[in-house]
């Protein structure tokens, strides 16, 4: 063996040995994508205490052809269900909204009667209807000389429409998108090795509905919101919403009239004419525990709801404490 193919083997074997362990990393989009769009959601959120939405999942499906065999289970979609588990999460987690159990409604329906309960269903104000629209995977690989890298990249779409409850209108629809990654590489055999990684998959769809989320909170939280009067004793007047709901004591609260209601001409649906400010009340004391469970005791500032009937009656906030 001639010396100068000796020197090229000691010149070879000197690189494969000292070539750096070249970890496992995540990709560009994955965590902090996430973790960036879940800030998003809370950045969203008015500045000024609200009372939270209510708000259900109605259907959520898988509209690709990932998933499609004859191993579904008997609901027909498990990665349908898996969006909608994971959109109901993130709707909970960001602390706007009273999230309320409509896929699996069946089987709440079941455990009270089990139980001899009677379920009352609370009714809401915006439905979210939506499907993953597109779901996959790939792997990007690049070879050089004595090197190799290979990249798993999986990503997902989801849409989703908002429907009134009230008149079935789809008043905004939106899509959410995601993609996580890894990636490995390697030097004359030495470096990081990565098998099928499956959790990649859920990583994209949780980051395509925090996404959509964060669009739907955003308009969500500029519609008009209204609690209402459950009773007034005397001087106090009970409404319904507490501390959960961001209400304080010495918060100031406007009374207005609900507004007569019409039927369009031109569109046929019923149209809310503005009510009026009779009146504005301070928020004394919170009771209850639980969202749906607590209230507020106020007292009038001024103005006067006498020879009003309180059913008729809105509570708005004005953002001012005194």
């Amino acid at each position: 063996m001639s010396k100068y193919l000796l020197i090229l083997i000691a010149l070879l074997s000197g690189c494969a040995m000292q070539a750096p362990q070249v970890d496992q990393k995540e990709g560009p989009q994955s965590i902090k994508a996430q973790k960036d769009a879940q800030q998003l959601i809370k950045d969203q959120a008015p500045s000024t205490p609200t009372l939270k939405r209510k708000i259900a999942l109605g259907r959520i499906t898988n509209e690709t052809v990932y998933g499609r065999s004859l191993l579904r289970d008997q609901m027909n979609d498990p990665l349908g269900k898996q969006v909608t588990d994971m959109t109901s999460k993130v709707l909970t987690e960001s602390g706007a909204y009273l999230v309320f159990e409509r896929p699996d409604i069946g089987r709440v329906y079941n455990e009270a009667a089990m139980t001899g309960n009677k379920l009352n269903v609370i009714g809401v104000d915006t439905l979210i209807i939506g499907s993953l629209t597109e779901y996959g995977r790939k792997t990007i690989g690049e070879s050089g000389f004595a090197s190799q890298m290979k990249r798993q990249v999986a990503f997902a779409k989801v849409d989703f429409r908002l429907v009134d409850t009230k008149t079935g209108q789809v008043y905004f629809a939106t899509s959410g998108a995601g993609e996580a990654s890894n990636e490995t590489a390697s030097t004359f055999g030495f470096g990081s090795q990565a098998s099928y990684d499956g959790t990649l998959g859920d990583t994209a769809i949780r980051q395509a509905v925090t996404d959509a989320i964060a669009k739907i909170s955003a308009v969500v939280n500029k519609q008009a919101w209204a609690t209402y009067i459950l009773k007034v004793d005397g001087s106090k007047i009970f409404i319904g919403g507490g501390k959960s709901q961001g209400i304080k004591e010495g918060m100031v609260f406007n009374i207005e009239t609900s507004g007569e209601k019409i039927k369009s001409p031109q569109t046929g649906a019923e149209i809310t004419l503005p009510g009026q400010t009779i009146a504005s009340m301070k928020i004394t004391a919170l009771f209850g525990e639980g969202e749906l469970n607590e209230g507020s005791v106020g007292t009038i500032l001024n103005g006067s709801i006498a020879n009003q009937k309180i059913s008729d009656l809105q509570i708005r906030y004005d953002g001012v404490s005194k």
